[in-house]
């Protein structure tokens, strides 16, 4: 039943479709389940390369029964909204954070942001977050650390000078800006070999299209991220003003913060 938990039979077709170099998508419809279950499945059972039925299938019952065991949640816990299905909400937890995961996020980093995501508060103390992981608070520390370099939170101080974590409005453009500092690193540093190998060189021509296409990628992202920010947190009956078609393109907002950085 495709809203059911993984059988061990089905496993053993993931693993038997991952041996055959099947998508994710492909054994999903042979299982008729949705491709995030066999995303998330096999993303948190040791990969594409190293998944196995048997181990999964020990590894699920496992932590099936110490959730049976685990004492409720006590103070600190991030609390609970009335008429949330609690397992629901887990589920879609992993379900988000397995996604993260695919997309290069470590595991614990992408814990920690998908709790900040699915707080109503979007705000979390140290304590609260280990709380609500069951991890310790030096994981959270080191996750936190990672995040803020990448932009993906921020720290801020509540009223009883507690240190919170804020994922807000801004995450995802603050993040595409981070990820912009590797792109123009990248496209710098492939420059660089040009003067190094020659520039009438195969290699040198090379390098220079890697450069050409890094910053060509980049500055787009840049500026759809600039341009998506202005009308998705503009205030209502106000629009951005639309470039005139044949003014010279200026470095974005983005891309001076990216290089600033």
């Amino acid at each position: 039943m495709p809203g059911g938990r993984l059988t061990q039979q089905e496993r053993q077709q993931i693993a038997l479709g991952l041996g055959d170099g099947l998508a994710y998508a492909e054994i999903a419809r042979r299982l008729d389940r949705p491709t995030s279950t066999v995303t998330r499945e096999v993303m948190r059972n040791g990969g594409p390369t190293s998944y196995r039925a048997d181990l999964a299938q020990r590894a699920t019952e496992r932590r099936t029964h110490q959730r049976r065991q685990t004492v409720p949640r006590g103070r600190g816990a991030a609390p609970q909204t009335p008429g949330r299905d609690p397992e629901a909400v887990r589920e879609y937890e992993e379900t988000f954070t397995t996604l993260l995961m695919a997309q290069g996020l470590p595991k614990m980093m992408a814990r920690v942001l998908m709790a900040l995501y699915t707080s109503d508060e979007g705000s979390l103390t140290a304590s609260e977050l280990a709380q609500h992981l069951q991890v310790s608070p030096a994981s959270v520390s080191k996750a936190i650390t990672f995040l803020d370099a990448q932009g993906l939170v921020r720290r801020e101080r509540d009223e009883r000078r507690r240190e919170r974590y804020t994922a807000d409005n801004d995450v995802w453009y603050h993040g595409t800006v981070a990820g912009a500092r590797a792109n123009l690193q990248l496209a710098e540093t492939a420059r660089q070999g040009i003067g190094i190998l020659g520039p009438d060189t195969p290699a040198a021509a090379r390098l220079e299209t890697i450069a050409r296409f890094v910053d060509f990628i980049g500055e787009s992202l840049l500026r759809a991220a600039e341009q998506a920010r202005d009308i998705l947190y503009s205030q209502p009956g106000t629009a951005p003003e639309a470039p005139e078609a044949a003014a010279a393109p200026e470095p974005s907002a983005a891309r001076r913060d990216a290089e600033r950085a």
